[in-house]
């Protein structure tokens, strides 16, 4: 099982798997078209399925136009509001296709019919991996724009928290933002530090900080130590439920970036939208 790690729009991340016995393929995530041909030309598999995290435009923008690219390309989710569906899975689900297995995890907060995906091939050295959507991040988790507190914590406790502490692949990069909150949260803490050094690297050398391990994240991530006494100490609370819902209060207002571009609008320039009103006459 080969990931694909491809940045798209802003700060996105989608994913090609590829089983490579058979080159067969699935997408999560398939956000923006013209770019996934093009990974899946130069890899030369097809197209089986997409999996999609939620409804968003930056995640499911590109389900019809590759529904129709493909006939009879299976789309996932469990959300009506996702693009070009054909199946709405459950948490607790498996599929397969060929090799790779996939169960489904439903996390809602985020939005209200978010799921994640754990994959893995059967007999395999290779490690399992967690597509993460926008429920957990390297060092974050997910804004709570349809759903509570409560949902988040059962989501990174006993959802994904439970999982084997492997490879965790999520739907932003946002890691330095994420870490540079940590450390106000833990100032003290040498992994956040560690962390965020090499996240920096990354950051100035233009290279994704994904893949993380959920072992990883429950060292550094503020929104995984929800019980560890320092992050009670900064959030003035003891319950699991409240200090994450404080964290999350104090992540939205830390250090607001910019005011950015339109997201419609940065999509349209991706797709060369605007091409023509830019010509020179």
């Amino acid at each position: 099982m080969k990931v694909k790690v491809i940045s798209v729009l802003e700060d996105n991340y989608m994913y090609l798997v590829i089983e490579e016995s058979t080159r067969d393929a699935v997408a999560v995530d398939a956000a923006v078209p013209k770019r996934l041909l093009e990974i899946i030309r130069k890899e030369d598999v097809v197209l089986r399925a997409i999996l999609t995290t939620h409804h968003h435009w930056d995640h499911a923008r590109g389900n019809e136009e590759l529904a129709q690219l493909f006939p009879g390309l299976q789309v996932f989710g469990a959300d009506e509001r996702i693009g070009a569906l054909t199946h709405k899975v459950t948490h607790g689900q498996e599929l397969t296709f060929g090799a790779i297995r996939v169960r489904c995890l439903f996390t809602p907060c985020h939005t209200s019919g978010h799921m994640c995906y754990f994959m893995w091939e059967d007999d395999s050295p290779d490690a399992p991996a967690l597509f993460s959507g926008d429920t957990l991040f390297v060092g974050g988790c997910g804004q709570f724009f349809e759903g509570t507190a409560e949902q988040m914590h059962t989501n990174l406790t006993q959802i994904l928290g439970t999982l084997p502490k492997d490879t965790v692949f999520c739907g932003h990069e946002c890691t330095v933002r994420n870490l540079k909150f940590a450390l106000k949260v833990e100032p003290e803490n040498e992994m956040v530090k560690e962390k965020l050094a090499w996240a920096r690297q990354r950051d100035d050398e233009d290279l994704p900080t994904v893949p993380s391990t959920l072992q990883e994240e429950f060292l550094y991530n503020p929104f995984l130590r929800v019980t560890e006494e320092p992050v009670q100490r900064f959030t003035g609370r003891t319950d699991p439920v409240e200090v994450l819902r404080m964290l999350r209060s104090e992540r939205d207002n830390f250090k607001k970036p910019k005011e950015r571009p339109n997201p419609q609008a940065m999509l349209a320039f991706d797709w060369g939208l605007f091409g023509p009103f830019l010509e020179k006459k």
